[in-house]
């Protein structure tokens, strides 16, 4: 599927957004992390955060790369 160029970089934004909310959800659990359910939050918090931000980058640089060519 065939995406715009603008589109792509707001796509890739979100994302990496979203992966820093993730990951300041992840950091306040840590910091209450008496429980153990805390301890999974921090954990899938984080985990959820790197993934996101990775499809963001390259979501990024494809929409940049696309409209070069």
């Amino acid at each position: 599927m065939k995406i715009a160029s603008d589109t792509g970089k707001a796509i890739g934004l979100i994302l990496i957004y979203t992966a820093l909310l993730f990951f300041l959800v992840g950091v306040a659990a840590h910091s209450k992390s008496d429980f153990h359910s805390r301890a999974l939050i921090f954990r899938s918090g984080l985990f959820t955060a790197a993934v996101l931000a990775a499809l963001g980058a390259i979501t990024l640089l494809f929409s940049w790369r696309g409209k070069q060519g």
